[in-house]
């Protein structure tokens, strides 16, 4: 009897491991660990990142100065904000507001809040106003007034240039914190020079004191002009790469890569009363620059 006992258990145990072995799966040989299904992870897809760049604002303020005001585009020493590449309102310019909002939004989804003869230490009271109509793009162009000066020691340091750009975002943060900002780069006021010395009016008019930093006695190419004017040019450098830097730390902060200071505006897209604005299709031209970088994906 006790032989037969153990032939069948044998037998039984025989038959489980060629049940478990060859046939069934998740049987155990009296591990209760090993009886439970293996766990694994349920993968679920990660979401994509909302990004944090809108190629289609739907709102537009502008800071900056005379440029932005569309100074001596129109008519002499008068601002023309209708014909701003920011934000007006004339077909032929095709304003940066007209293309991102179409015409019929342009009077109440858009802010011209630049003021003609502004430096950088005025942009965080700008910013501030901006801040205010919580508009979903911010313009920036402004420091050309800060590099012209009657002389080159007065143009404003590039510490303090900084200083208040940074503090120009941070304002616009405490009461806008999604507003996206476009910084365009300050012009080359050097080939501002180069085109303008050309024409006889434009030397009349740089006589009686614009940029005189830069534009100063214009026929002279002697050292100590050419040393001058370099001067100049190396602090918009200077200033461009601030604008950079301190963009490049806010995610919603694009800079336009220098393409308003490469730009070379020539007779046509400089004003006729003063060789130094832009003119109508100067205007146009900023707004163009401004659209591509703000629209690319």
């Amino acid at each position: 009897m006790r032989g037969r006992r153990r032939f069948r258990t044998a037998l039984a145990a025989a038959t489980a491991a060629l049940l478990c072995g060859g046939v069934l799966s998740g049987c155990t040989a009296g591990d209760p660990e090993a009886a439970a299904p293996s766990a694994r992870p349920t993968v679920r897809p990660t979401p994509s990142p909302t990004p944090l760049w809108d190629v289609s604002p739907a709102s537009v303020a502008a800071v900056g100065d005379s440029v932005t005001r569309a100074f001596d585009a129109c008519s002499v020493l008068t601002d023309c904000p209708e014909v701003s590449w920011a934000t007006g309102t004339d077909t032929a310019v095709n304003s940066l507001a007209l293309r991102l909002l179409g015409p019929e939004k342009v009077a109440t989804r858009s802010w011209n809040l630049a003021r003609t003869g502004a430096r950088m230490a005025e942009l965080p009271e700008q910013m501030a106003g901006a801040a205010a109509e919580k508009p979903e793009l911010v313009t920036v162009m402004m420091g050309a007034n800060d590099a012209c000066r009657a002389t080159p020691d007065l143009m404003t340091p590039v510490a303090g240039f900084r200083a208040s750009f940074e503090t120009a975002l941070a304002r616009l943060r405490a009461g806008a914190p999604k507003a996206q900002v476009y910084v365009a780069s300050v012009p080359d006021l050097k080939h501002l020079w180069s085109t303008g010395r050309v024409s006889p009016m434009g030397l009349q008019v740089w006589k009686l004191g614009i940029c005189g930093a830069m534009l100063a006695d214009a026929e002279d190419l002697g050292p100590a002009a050419e040393r001058r004017r370099a001067a100049v040019r190396d602090r918009v450098v200077a200033y461009n790469e601030v604008l950079e830097e301190v963009c490049a730390k806010d995610a919603r902060c694009r800079y336009d890569g220098g393409a308003v200071f490469g730009f070379r505006f020539d007779g046509g897209q400089l004003s006729p009363w003063d060789w130094f604005h832009p003119s109508k299709d100067g205007q146009a031209r900023l707004a163009e620059l401004a659209y591509r970088r703000i629209t690319k994906e």
